[in-house]
C-alpha cells in the first residue's frame, strides 16, 4: 500500500499571523466531523480516505507549534517522502508520498479564508502554499501548488523556495505535509 506524503505538501509559510475568517452562510466543506484525529500526528479524511500528516514538515506537537517549517524546492519535496520512508517512516507507516494537486485541494475549507483549511485539525499552518506532486503541463519548469490563504491552486517555478505575494515583505516558504492512504482504502475516490 502506498501512503501519500500528505502533503509533503510543501507549504509556503507567511511569517506573519492572520486570523481565519469564515462566512456563516456557507456550509463548511471540511468540518471537524469529516476527519478523525488519530492521536499520532496524523489525521484521516473520512471522505477521501487519505491520511495526512497533521503538521507541515519541520513542525511538531499537538498544536504544530514546535520547530520551524521547512523550506524546500519541488525536487526536494518529491524526495522528502523517500527519505522519510527509508528512515523508518512516520506514525508507524513507511509508504508516504507527496499528494497530487487534486488530493491537496481536497483539504480546502471553502467557507473560510486566511487560511482556507480546517484549523482545528491542521493548526498553525497559516496562509501557506504547499507543493503538490503534479507538474504543470504548460511549462516544464513549473509545478502545481495550493495557496491556503484562499484555497487557490497556482503554479510556480520548481526551484523556488520563497517568493513574495504581496507588496509588503511577507515571504512564503515551500513546506510539505505527508498524506497516506490507510489500509482500508486502496484508491483516492473520484
Amino acid at each position: 500500500m502506498f501512503r501519500i506524503l500528505s502533503p509533503l505538501l510543501l507549504l509556503l509559510v507567511i511569517q506573519n499571523s492572520v486570523a481565519q475568517s469564515c462566512i456563516d452562510d456557507i456550509t463548511p466543506t471540511a468540518p471537524d466531523s469529516r476527519y478523525s484525529a488519530n492521536g499520532d500526528g496524523t489525521v484521516t479524511d473520512l471522505q477521501t480516505g487519505l491520511m495526512w500528516q497533521q503538521c507541515a514538515v519541520g513542525l511538531s506537537g499537538s498544536d504544530c507549534g514546535s520547530g520551524s517549517a521547512a523550506s524546500m524546492t519541488w525536487d526536494a519535496a518529491l524526495q522528502r517522502p523517500q527519505t522519510l520512508n527509508s528512515s523508518g517512516g512516520f506514525a508507524g507507516y513507511s509508504d508516504w508520498r507527496l499528494p497530487n494537486i487534486t488530493e491537496l485541494a481536497s483539504l480546502v475549507e471553502e467557507a473560510c479564508v486566511s487560511p482556507a483549511i480546517n484549523e482545528t485539525l491542521f493548526p498553525n499552518n497559516g496562509t501557506s502554499v504547499y507543493w503538490s506532486s503534479s507538474p504543470y503541463a504548460f511549462n516544464s519548469f513549473n509545478a502545481w501548488q495550493l495557496y491556503f490563504s484562499y484555497g487557490d491552486d497556482v503554479n510556480d517555478n520548481r526551484d523556488n523556495q520563497q517568493f513574495r505575494v504581496t507588496a509588503k515583505p511577507a515571504s512564503l516558504h515551500s513546506l510539505a505535509f505527508l498524506a497516506t492512504i490507510p489500509p482500508l482504502f486502496s484508491t483516492f475516490p473520484c
